[in-house]
């Protein structure tokens, strides 16, 4: 994908990692409340793992990950986004990305702007229906209208690579297990991280020159906003994000991304540390 720099222009994500690639486990025919297995009664039991949530209903698709099994999360603890996708490759394949992990752009991971490291994601084409799975390990896409960044692969996986973009549903997945209640076992989410909580800022702008992004970090500063600047390096060259910090909710860094983009500021978006 042309990841082209401008210097007023923000920067796309640095890179990722390798995932895991998903694979369709069937279904059985249960209940429509929850998945219930019977097991022999001289089976031993386990202690069960603190759930998260109820059951997971039986119409909710599963996804073998690295031997774990995730499902979608239900959307009053999950997390779900439309809008459009992008992918890179070269010359970012080989580089760290924001969480320290070396990016591969064979493997199947993405760059997220404030899921927390490590969210694993099911990212649906809606151009062609295709589906993949991919684990966020890196920041971005820093562009305004984006909503992920997909390794090489995962473009590919996706139908998408030729192109470089296309629209895209993404929903976050939960890790489940299962544990005896009764006769039978039952499927569970275990403790997952809130999706709404950590460190935020709304960047409003990324510039070249160190002394025009100081000048409107301190007319931010000067209105009461608490602004900082985060230094990026590309290709022998140094960029500065002026980002306004937003707090520890993403919904209410949302409304203030909403204040600042009406307050002059149409790039505006919302990223986590």
């Amino acid at each position: 994908m042309n990841k082209s720099i401008t210097a007023l222009l923000l920067l796309p994500a640095c890179a990722l990692l390798p995932g895991c690639a998903a694979k369709q486990v069937a279904v059985p025919n249960l209940p429509p409340t929850e998945r219930q297995v019977q097991i022999p009664a001289t089976s031993k039991s386990t202690p069960p793992p603190p759930p998260s949530s109820a059951y997971i209903p039986a119409t909710q698709r599963p996804y073998q990950i690295d031997g774990k099994t995730y499902y979608p999360l239900p959307s009053a603890e999950g997390f779900a986004q439309d809008g459009r996708a992008s992918w890179y490759g070269n010359p970012f394949h080989g580089r760290k990305t924001s969480n320290g992990e070396t990016y591969d752009m064979h493997g199947m991971t993405a760059a997220h702007k404030t899921l927390p490291m490590n969210t694993q994601l099911l990212v649906k084409n809606l151009d062609n229906g295709r589906e993949a799975v991919v684990r966020v390990n890196d920041r971005g896409p820093f562009v305004k209208g984006r909503i992920i960044d997909l390794s090489y692969a995962a473009a590919e996986a996706l139908g998408m690579a030729e192109n470089g973009t296309a629209p895209v549903h993404i929903v976050a997945l939960g890790e489940a297990a299962s544990f005896r209640q009764g006769a039978g076992t039952v499927e569970r989410f275990l403790p997952h991280q809130d999706f709404n909580r950590g460190e935020f800022f709304v960047q409003i702008g990324a510039f070249t020159s160190r002394d025009n992004a100081r000048r409107l970090v301190d007319k931010m500063l000067a209105s009461g906003r608490k602004t900082v600047i985060q230094t990026y390096e590309e290709e022998g060259r140094t960029f500065y994000r002026v980002q306004v910090r937003a707090g520890t909710e993403l919904d209410h860094a949302k409304q203030v991304e909403s204040t600042l983009t009406a307050a002059g500021f149409p790039d505006a978006f919302t990223v986590a540390r």
